[in-house]
């Protein structure tokens, strides 16, 4: 079998936080930002790893559970093989565009990566089909591998995601739209803000939210908090999960207001719903955090339409939808407003919806 190299994006959710888990829907963008791997097939079933992005190297046969990032690799071909496919051994050389740690889903770029080489190196097909039964097994060896127990908005967008499209996602039926983004028409710009807040999907306070939520769903009589209305949320006795459950019905509804403005190219109305969004996820959901809420307010006040935190929460980053004559001045104006809080300088991209996981050489 031949070497070969294949990448999957990062990705960047517009609007639609803590919702896919709950049967909801989501609209995420995957990244230009990429994470490459260069898979070398072996004899022998034993798995060699490193990355550019990591001090460590990990080798042991893939029967063997490592912890730490080699368990995304680990976790992938675990499920491969579970799935029926006669992984082989493999030696894999990785390296990475995406900022780790900053809620862009970098442990997805590397599950999907790992996923679409190993596809090349047994010969699968990768039609939309394939891609998807990739994807679920990228989110088994997450949840069940890893124990980060997300949902699977980041590994469907790395698998389908389309250059000049975001993806609205809808995790009741499966659904997969795309949406056209044309920020170059109207000269904006998403500027993704990470706050260099490390954050981590297994520490349990990712998990606690989801907890929370299926506990609503559970007084609710529902089966996921899809399944109900904002008046029968308002009337549930238990303040905290009052709260929960209020930020996943009405975010579920923001999605559908983002969708319907991007449609008519109402970028006022784009941005009403990203602001409100932030201000659900910081005082219902309560994922925000003192980095994030600065970033946000920065922003908007240095000119950005709207902003909002993204991803899972607890830090990572923020996103701003910038006239592009503002993004100079915008990222001055945070870099400034962090510098006066004495915290760690944040970091940016521009964000523009970049390819699905592919393959990229075969040698």
């Amino acid at each position: 079998m031949p070497a070969l190299v294949a990448s999957a994006p990062g990705r960047v959710n517009l609007i639609g936080e803590h919702t896919d888990y709950n049967s909801g829907l989501c609209l995420p963008l995957a990244l230009p930002q990429r994470t490459s791997v260069t898979l070398t097939p072996r004899e022998d079933l034993v798995l060699s790893l490193s990355s550019a992005q990591e001090d460590d190297a990990w080798e042991g046969s893939v029967d063997e559970h490592p912890s730490g990032w080699p368990a995304y690799v680990a976790g992938v071909v675990a499920m491969l093989r579970a799935d029926g496919h006669a992984v082989p051994g493999f030696t894999a050389r990785i390296d990475s565009q995406v900022p780790l740690g900053a809620g862009l889903s970098s442990s997805a770029a590397l599950e999907c990566a790992i996923a679409v080489g190993v596809a090349g190196l047994l010969d699968l097909d990768l039609d939309e089909p394939a891609r998807r039964r990739l994807a679920d097994a990228c989110i088994r060896a997450e949840n069940d591998y890893v124990g980060a127990p997300t949902g699977g908005m980041d590994q469907t967008v790395a698998m389908l995601g389309r250059a000049g499209f975001a993806l609205l996602l809808d995790f009741a039926d499966g659904g997969v739209t795309r949406v056209a983004l044309p920020l170059d028409d109207a000269e904006l710009a998403l500027l993704v803000i990470d706050t260099r807040v490390s954050h981590s999907l297994t520490d349990g306070s990712y998990g606690d939210r989801r907890t929370e939520c299926a506990k609503a769903a559970d007084l609710l009589g529902v089966d996921s908090l899809r399944d109900t209305d904002l008046e029968s949320v308002e009337q549930m006795d238990d303040p905290v999960l009052r709260r929960r459950a209020r930020h996943v019905v009405t975010e579920n509804q923001r999605v559908l207001d983002a969708v319907a403005a991007l449609d008519a190219g109402d970028w006022s109305s784009l941005s009403a719903t990203l602001v409100a969004s932030h201000v659900s996820m910081r005082d219902d959901f309560e994922i925000s955090c003192r980095e994030l809420d600065l970033a946000v307010e920065t922003a908007r006040d240095a000119g950005a339409l709207g902003a909002r935190m993204t991803g899972g929460g607890f830090g990572g980053s923020a996103v701003a939808l910038v006239p592009r004559a503002a993004l100079a001045a915008t990222q001055e104006a945070v870099t400034a407003a962090f510098a006066d809080a004495a915290l760690t300088p944040p970091a940016f991209l521009v964000a523009t919806p970049g390819d699905a996981a592919r393959i990229d050489s075969v040698s």
